[in-house]
């Protein structure tokens, strides 16, 4: 287990690689963060600043390897622990938290602001084309033809939550969290249009496809209802 911290000075700056009156493109943030950590907490609200922003789709996924340090975060399951191992092992890099990996192609420390700015700068936006719409019985998703294979992962979040920390390192805190997520369905197969089970209507979604080395080359957000 491992942890890493740094908070910059200021959270106001724009977005590196915006231009005025042009449509940002699609980034997606995917921050691995636990409520055991005393250094995720500046991650986690730079997490929630990030996701105010035009283009940017952020999730927050609680690992587990902290759960045995005195707090059991509730928000934290084993399969959120292996995607952070799985981009580890593709990115060449360390399991440790805050991480977040930006479009699944870099992997930086959640809290430091400039390196996760650049990163933003660097990446490259989605190829494939996809929009995420709720209807009558469900969900609903448009995917742009492609020749390359993709697997698909449909993900629901809490938009905020708020945890009074009873022990651990935030023992005493109480800690605000932003996009939380609270599921993922692997999709058995990805196809141009696809027909998803309704969500909570308190809860948002994103449909994510990647590419073999788990690069993002589609994305697409629903917001909450409520």
């Amino acid at each position: 287990m491992h942890r890493r911290g740094l908070m910059a000075a200021t959270l106001s700056l724009p977005l590196a690689g915006s231009r005025a009156g042009a449509a940002p493109p699609t980034v997606v943030l995917e921050l691995f963060t636990s409520q055991g950590c005393s250094s995720c907490p500046p991650a986690d609200a730079f997490l929630g600043l990030l996701s105010k922003q035009p283009g940017i789709i952020a999730l927050a996924w609680h690992v587990d390897y902290w759960n045995s340090l005195g707090w059991r975060d509730p928000f934290a399951r084993r399969e959120w622990t292996d995607r952070q191992k799985a981009y580890a092992s593709h990115l060449h890099g360390e399991v440790y938290t805050p991480a977040l990996v930006v479009n699944g192609a870099a992997m930086v420390v959640g809290s430091d602001q400039a390196a996760v700015r650049r990163a933003i700068g660097e990446s490259s936006a989605p190829s494939i084309p996809a929009t995420l719409r709720r209807t009558g019985s469900g969900l609903e998703a448009e995917v742009g033809e492609t020749a390359t294979p993709v697997t698909g992962l449909l993900i629901s979040y809490d938009p905020e939550q708020s945890t009074a920390v009873g022990a651990g390192e935030n023992l005493g805190r109480r800690l605000v969290e932003y996009r939380v997520v609270r599921d993922a369905v692997r999709l058995e197969r990805v196809s141009t249009r696809m027909v998803f089970s309704p969500i909570p209507g308190d809860r948002g979604a994103v449909l994510l496809l990647q590419d073999a080395a788990w690069r993002v080359v589609g994305a697409a957000s629903l917001a909450p209802v409520t």
